[in-house]
């Protein structure tokens, strides 16, 4: 008998480790990764416009805003990432492609207005 009530401790204890996310809490902060992202995508871009970046280096530059906007926003969840989401793939690929349109729309419409007019 004192085997069967160890691993019912054992048991009751994994249960009591594996951690619950409520939806709604989850919800809002996948919210504040998309719109961070795409409010940097936005400044990104017209930054990289207005610096007169073509090709190649606009893109460099996009990935290293997606870069410092995600170090930004794991140094904000204080880097415990599964306190607040519940995998790392949330905070570092969730709302990329969106932004990248983001960007480049901004990008091409910033450099347009100061470059070309």
């Amino acid at each position: 008998m004192a085997g069967h009530n160890e691993s019912e401790k054992k048991s009751s204890d994994a249960v009591n480790d594996l951690q619950t996310f409520r939806a709604e809490n989850l919800q809002s902060n996948m919210k504040v990764i998309y719109y961070s992202r795409t409010f940097l995508s936005i400044i990104g871009g017209v930054i990289a416009g207005i610096l007169g970046l073509t090709g190649l280096t606009g893109f460099v530059f996009y990935f290293l805003m997606m870069t410092i906007t995600s170090v930004s926003l794991i140094a904000k969840a204080k880097f415990s990432i599964h306190t607040y989401f519940d995998s790392w793939n949330r905070v570092l690929l969730d709302g990329f492609l969106g932004g990248l349109m983001s960007f480049v729309l901004f990008w091409t419409f910033a450099y347009d207005i100061v470059h070309i007019f």
